[in-house]
């Protein structure tokens, strides 16, 4: 039998919860979660407004786990959300003055993260594509090569 330091689900697992303990610390800072620093991120990234759909789908969240996350986020004044005039049911969401200002600070996050992992960015983009690959294999087992 297989032991659980061999499994690579507890790797994953266990890898998983480290990065997020290293988030915590520069998140709280900032008076985000992990999950809201995702949005922010995808919204930071975007020079247009986009829809709960197209945020949900990007970062693979259900519109039950989106909606409560956007509420506070438009409570902490970051973003706004608005119905969209064509189609009611769709919902737009842009950046406040705050979330952008909010990301001159967020800056630096994405370098504090690379340095705490002791790896090179080169073997960091070697791993993103692995686990990437990962991901769609596991998602999509049919459509492998």
């Amino acid at each position: 039998m297989i032991s659980v330091s061999e499994m690579i689900c507890f790797s994953l697992y266990n890898t998983g919860q480290a990065m997020q303990q290293a988030y915590r610390p520069l998140l709280d800072a900032l008076n985000l979660t992990y999950p809201q620093y995702l949005v922010m991120t995808l919204l930071w990234s975007k020079d247009q407004p986009l829809t709960v759909g197209q945020i949900g789908a990007a970062l693979g969240m259900e519109t039950s786990t989106l909606t409560p996350l956007l509420k506070r986020l438009e409570s902490n004044g970051l973003i706004q959300r608005r119905r969209m005039p064509e189609d009611e049911r769709r919902v737009a969401v842009t950046l406040s003055e705050a979330g952008q200002a909010l990301k001159a600070k967020a800056a630096i996050i994405p370098d504090c993260i690379a340095q705490q992992t002791g790896m090179t960015v080169e073997e960091l983009g070697q791993l993103r594509d692995q686990l990437a690959r990962l991901s769609d294999n596991l998602r999509d087992p049919v459509s492998r090569d």
